[in-house]
Parts: C-alpha cells; sequence; structure tokens
C-alpha cells in the first residue's frame, strides 16, 4: 500500500498536469492564430514555417499532456475507495435460547 505522502505527490502531480494541460492549450491557440497570420502575408516564408513547427510541438506537447492525464485519472479511479466504517446500528438482534 502506497504512503500517503506518495499519495499527496501523486495528487500534487495531476494538477500540475492540468496546469501544463492549460498552459499548452494557450500555445496551440497563440501559434493556430500565427500560422495563419504568417501563412496569409506571406505564404510559404520562413517565418510561416517556423509558427507551424512550433504550432506542431505545442500539439504534441498538449496530446502528450493529454493522454498522461488521462492515465494517471485511470490509476486513480482504479484504486480501492477507502470507507469509515458504517455508523448505523443494525436491526433488532434476537438471542437464541
Amino acid at each position: 500500500m502506497a504512503s500517503k505522502s506518495e499519495y499527496v505527490m501523486f495528487l500534487r502531480a495531476i494538477r500540475q498536469l492540468h496546469r501544463v494541460r492549460s498552459f499548452y492549450v494557450m500555445g496551440v491557440l497563440l501559434w493556430t492564430a500565427s500560422t495563419a497570420w504568417t501563412g496569409w502575408q506571406s505564404p510559404g516564408s520562413r517565418q510561416m514555417w517556423v509558427s507551424v513547427i512550433l504550432l506542431g510541438v505545442f500539439a504534441t506537447l498538449l496530446l502528450t499532456a493529454f493522454v498522461s492525464l488521462r492515465h494517471l485519472e485511470a490509476t486513480t479511479s482504479s484504486r480501492p475507495a477507502h470507507h469509515a466504517a458504517s455508523r448505523k446500528v443494525g436491526g433488532p438482534r434476537h438471542v437464541h435460547a
């Protein structure tokens, strides 16, 4: 069984992946706009191809973050749930003679 500190580190990794994923989404949006603008202004130029390459890099990083996050969340859901003992009082008990 994993220690509590390992579980806390696991949750931190998931939170960090959420932050990184949003950063990569913004990067993809920025480089998509840059590629479209540069392609409109000067199609086939070096600047356009650099924008295309950076768009591909951010798209790959975003895909990797999605896959990693999905894998980690699947690992979390497969863990057995830890529930406290029920405080519900059982039904009436009969003493057999």
